[in-house]
Parts: C-alpha cells; sequence; structure tokens
C-alpha cells in the first residue's frame, strides 16, 4: 500500500526536507527522498504519520527493516535511532569539520555504523558531497551540535 500524497506531504515538511537519520538536505540531492517506516510493516508498523520519517535513499536502503544495532564500544545490541521518538541532537554530533556523524550514545553509535552514515564502505562519497555543502554553506542545519576545533 503506497502512503498517499497529502501523508507524504506532512512528513517532508515536518522534517524540513532534510533526512531524518543523517541530516543530508533535499534541497540540494539528485534523487527525492524517500519515506522510511519508522517501525517496519513487516514488523507491524503502520502507514500512520507518527511512523514515517523523510529518508534519503542511503539511509533508507541501509536501515532496511533493522530496528536493532551493535553498538561498537560496548557491543550491546540496541535500537537504532527513531526520529519519531528520539532528538538527533541527543544521540549524535558533527565533527569539528562538519564531515562525519558521530555518535553520542549506544544508539548514536550502533546507528551511525548501520547505516553507513559516513560512507565509510562506499569510498566516502557522502564526505565528499559534504565538504561541497559546507564549502557552499548549505551544511551542517543550524541547529545540529558541532564539536569545537
Amino acid at each position: 500500500m503506497a502512503v498517499p500524497p497529502s501523508t507524504r506531504r506532512v512528513v517532508r515538511e515536518r522534517a524540513q526536507r532534510h533526512c531524518e537519520y543523517c541530516h543530508a538536505d533535499e534541497r540540494w540531492q539528485f534523487v527525492r527522498f524517500t519515506i522510511d517506516h519508522v517501525v517496519p510493516q513487516s514488523v507491524g508498523g503502520s502507514e500512520n504519520a507518527d511512523n514515517l520519517a523523510l529518508a534519503c535513499r542511503n539511509c533508507n536502503e541501509r536501515r532496511g527493516n533493522r530496528v536493532e544495532g551493535r553498538d561498537p564500544e560496548t557491543e550491546t545490541v540496541v535500537s537504532l535511532f527513531n526520529p519519531r521518538r528520539e532528538r538527533w541532537v541527543d544521540h549524535f554530533v558533527w565533527d569539528a569539520a562538519c564531515l562525519r556523524i558521530i555518535g553520542r550514545t549506544p544508539t548514536g553509535r550502533a546507528t551511525v555504523v548501520m547505516l553507513d552514515m559516513n560512507d565509510d564502505r562506499h569510498e566516502g562519497m557522502v564526505v565528499h558531497i559534504r565538504q561541497r555543502d559546507v564549502a557552499d554553506g548549505y551544511h551542517p542545519p543550524p541547529e545540529d551540535p558541532v564539536l569545537s576545533a
């Protein structure tokens, strides 16, 4: 079942056109972002807006239907970041150059790894795009925390 256009609009506007996982800005991408089921339909998630998030294709495809990941620091299995229940700033911070997302919590670290948010396995293309966006003044979103140099 497809998400109705009116619900897609609500999700996109609520996210201010940012991927709710990696905070990429949809306005500067070549492909429109997708609507992600935070709790996947395969495990009972609904089509209601309170279970949907705007996601770039990388984050959506890499997350798939997973809701848990392994924290690389503690090796424990934890829930992945849920943008409907949690605040991004509680789990993530940008490095001083605003190019890499750093997980602050077990959930943040597991999400960074599971979604490969810094594109470490794909020749770092995401980091190159972020460099361009920083230079052009599009990145990071102003409300996002950044580590001091």
